[in-house]
């Protein structure tokens, strides 16, 4: 007969099986007893609302309330004010001020140009030039045609023996600014005179030769600028004199050579020889040189005449061009 082997294992795992569903029926058991309550029919006229009780608002009060920048930088306490009034020592003790003083005038520096013209010897008229704006600055000088080229001094002063050309002379001084002043002098002794002038523009080499009463070049009685003569000759009537003007620092300048003759107070009669003449130089060889002449007579009638001379090539420097017939010769009654 055969015996049948239980797993004791097997058994324990029945039996917690068995166990587990004898504990879920009883759970189930228990509940079904417990019958659940009837729900209420909030729509049934027997149950009613109760209103709730009105409640009045109460304002809400809040203090104690700091700001947080106050507590980092405290502002500063206002200064308090003086109890006695301010009073202004100049308006206790002074007069009051009825009408404020004037905007005083800044100096200025005066610009005004002033040319005065002064008659002088032999025919002559000093020109005293002041032009304190005009620092050695350019000037020109006209007077009945006649032009030429100066410079004021440091201080914007100049002062010029200048011929007169007219018995009521009038000079214009102009300047590189474009301004002008005129002065007039009234020159009696002009009548005694004759007067011959040439005038140019730059290096020409231009000269006047007077050859007085017969004499030969460079003797006495020769007039040019290598033996000029001067005006108190020309005022006591013993001769004639040359005298140049303007100034040769400017390229442009313009110049002028003026002989002036005695002929209405000299003693002797006889003729002065006059030409023009031009030294061949580094300066004007090879180029056209453009001149002016104008001539005075004893008749006080004034006679231009334009001249343009053809200087020979540089290779001739040092030689003459003279021109004989350019300008008048002066015939002299003695007197």
């Amino acid at each position: 007969m055969l015996k049948a082997r239980i797993n004791p294992r097997r058994l324990i795992t029945v039996g917690g099986t068995l166990f587990c569903a004898w504990g879920i029926g009883y759970l189930m058991q228990s509940n079904a007893q417990e019958a659940p309550p009837e729900p209420q029919d909030l729509s049934s006229p027997e149950v009613s609302m109760a209103p709730l009780p009105e409640v009045a608002p109460v304002p809400l009060k809040i203090s104690g309330i700091m700001m947080t920048s106050a507590l980092s930088a405290p502002s500063p306490k206002p200064d308090f004010l003086p109890d006695a009034p301010i009073v202004l020592a100049s308006i206790a003790k002074d007069a009051p001020i009825m009408e404020l003083p004037g905007e005083e005038i800044a100096p200025t520096f005066s610009c005004t140009h002033a040319v005065t013209a002064t008659p002088l010897a032999a025919a002559m008229v000093a020109l005293e030039i002041d032009a304190p704006c005009m620092v050695r600055d350019r000037l020109t000088v006209h007077h009945n045609g006649m032009m030429f080229t100066d410079v004021t001094d440091d201080n914007g002063k100049r002062t010029l023996s200048v011929p007169a050309l007219a018995n009521d002379a009038v000079y214009i001084v102009s300047f590189s600014n474009g301004d002008s002043v005129v002065a007039t002098t009234k020159v009696s002794s002009l009548e005694y005179y004759d007067r011959v002038v040439v005038q140019w523009t730059g290096d020409s080499g231009l000269q006047i030769h007077a050859l007085e009463y017969g004499a030969a070049y460079n003797e006495p009685g020769h007039v040019w600028t290598g033996a000029a003569g001067d005006m108190s000759m020309a005022a006591r009537g013993e001769g004639g004199f040359v005298s140049r003007h303007g100034t040769s620092d400017f390229a442009d300048g313009r110049l002028a050579e003026v002989y002036s003759f005695p002929s209405g107070t000299i003693a002797r009669s006889g003729a002065v020889t006059l030409s023009l003449e031009a030294e061949i130089t580094r300066a004007n060889c090879g180029r056209d040189i453009e001149a002016q002449t104008i001539q005075l007579g004893s008749d006080g009638m004034l006679s231009v005449r334009d001249v343009v001379l053809s200087v020979p090539d540089c290779s001739a420097i040092g030689d003459y061009l003279v021109l004989k017939n350019l300008l008048n010769d002066l015939k002299i009654a003695r007197n």
